[in-house]
């Protein structure tokens, strides 16, 4: 594989795979050097054969784990091996690869069964282009890599997958078939109470994050057609709009930080955890987390009418009088100075914004990481943007954000990026891509993370 070749694979398959990396240029390598190793200040260092003189570095802001590390070890040396049949025909030359990939991030979790848990993909891949009964299907699967059954009778996941009865019995939340590590049936599993463990998963799928340790991985394939791999009580990898993605959850719980010293990794957490949420209920979002020192001015694109928390209502307040102070028109100078003379409440009520009377009563002055989980992600899908100061106060649920003249994109998009412009906003489409913004050191606004 020439220099250029492995440039390219690294650009378009390897660095799309990990949330917030980027190449970071090369460096010189002898024959005494591995392939693929961890390098400095959070890089990997890689390079398609020990021969190759030159070592490219891939870097993030997170440090990459050693199974990440083998994940990328696994993907060259097989994209090495399909580079090596120099195919002309570019998209089976693509399907191969993505092949490649697929197996790379299986055989990174395991050692031995890797063979059932890519045969039992494969058999959701073909569910996931067809429907039973006019209906797309939901299946839930765990494979037992602690265990190997004897039987002479036993039942193999090759009979049983593809069958139109299999499609009945799970529904890939609470419900689902195991197998052992060669692909026998086990059993029937019902996960309706689960030891609490720490998890990092879609809410929905939490209880299978439970169960799912270092020795049994579970395989969803969702009404979407989306396939979901859970390991070591987290979402791993997720196969979404035909690609492969691994979830970086701590990188992007990083990139939240976005240089503020106040920001509490608790408040991080929750923010990842209600975008994660949208992304696999598959409802659109947009989601702002405010900067400490930027406040005020991001209360100018939000309406009062909006605004939960009385004393953002008072900030807003004073944005309205010192701005009706310089209007010309006293006419509409004094409609908004006898508007905002009323007191929160009042003010609510007089004007009839119900909706934000109603969720004031049901966030009951909570701050973000204090609420219910489903609560806040069915919040954050209403309609308008969810606003969250630094410490974690709601700002405003559905709020109609006044975007800025010259924005691009949808309406979402446009609100996102503008408010991208005060801290860190996370726009969360309906087919579930996650996609954050903030600000580069010159105030541009850049895009910190996407995938999903």
């Amino acid at each position: 594989m020439d220099k250029n070749e492995f440039y390219d694979i690294v650009k378009k398959l390897i660095v799309p795979l990990f949330t917030g990396s980027f190449l970071a240029g090369e460096e010189e390598s002898s024959s005494r050097d591995l392939e693929v190793a961890l390098g400095k200040a959070n890089s990997v260092l890689l390079k398609p054969t020990k021969l190759d003189d030159y070592r490219l570095i891939l870097k993030r802001g997170q440090a990459f784990k050693s199974f990440e590390v083998e994940i990328i070890r696994s993907i060259i040396h097989e994209l090495g091996e399909i580079s090596s049949f120099n195919i002309p025909d570019k998209a089976y030359l693509q399907k191969l690869q993505n092949m490649a990939i697929e197996k790379a991030l299986v055989e990174s979790i395991t050692e031995n069964g890797s063979d059932t848990v890519l045969g039992i993909i494969n058999g959701l891949e073909k569910w996931s282009a067809r429907t039973y009964e006019g209906s797309t299907v939901k299946l839930g699967i765990l494979v037992n890599m602690g265990t190997s059954i004897d039987g002479a009778n036993s039942v193999h996941y090759t009979d049983v997958i593809g069958s139109d009865f299999f499609a009945l019995f799970t529904d890939g939340m609470s419900t689902f078939i195991e197998f052992d590590k060669n692909g026998s049936l086990m059993n029937y599993i019902n996960l309706k109470r689960t030891k609490t463990v720490p998890t990092i998963s879609p809410y929905i799928f939490d209880r299978l994050a439970r169960v799912c340790n270092d020795k049994r991985i579970g395989i969803v394939l969702t009404e979407k057609g989306d396939i979901l791999i859970f390991y070591s009580h987290q979402l791993i990898f997720a196969k979404r709009n035909g690609n492969w993605c691994v979830y970086s959850h701590d990188e992007v719980i990083r990139l939240l930080y976005n240089n503020v010293s106040y920001t509490a990794k608790q408040i991080r957490r929750a923010i990842y955890n209600t975008a994660l949420d949208c992304s696999f209920s598959y409802k659109g979002a947009c989601l702002v987390y405010i900067n400490k020192d930027k406040t005020m001015q991001a209360l100018n694109h939000i309406d009062a009418a909006d605004i939960i928390s009385e004393p953002h209502f008072e900030m807003k307040k004073q944005l309205e009088l010192a701005e009706a102070e310089k209007l010309y028109n006293l006419g509409n100078a004094k409609a908004i100075i006898e508007k905002f003379s009323l007191p929160y409440e009042e003010f609510l009520s007089k004007n009839h914004y119900t909706k934000t009377m109603a969720i004031r009563k049901i966030v009951a002055g909570k701050k973000l990481f204090e609420l219910d989980r489903k609560l806040v992600e069915e919040m954050t899908s209403v309609d308008g943007a969810t606003i969250v100061d630094f410490d974690g106060t709601i700002i405003a649920v559905g709020a109609i954000i006044k975007i800025e003249a010259g924005s691009r994109g949808g309406g979402r998009l446009a609100a996102t990026t503008t408010m991208a412009k005060y801290g860190v906003a996370i726009k969360v489409s309906q087919d579930g891509i996650m996609q954050g913004f903030s600000v580069d050191k010159q105030g541009k606004v850049k895009q910190i993370f996407n995938f999903g």
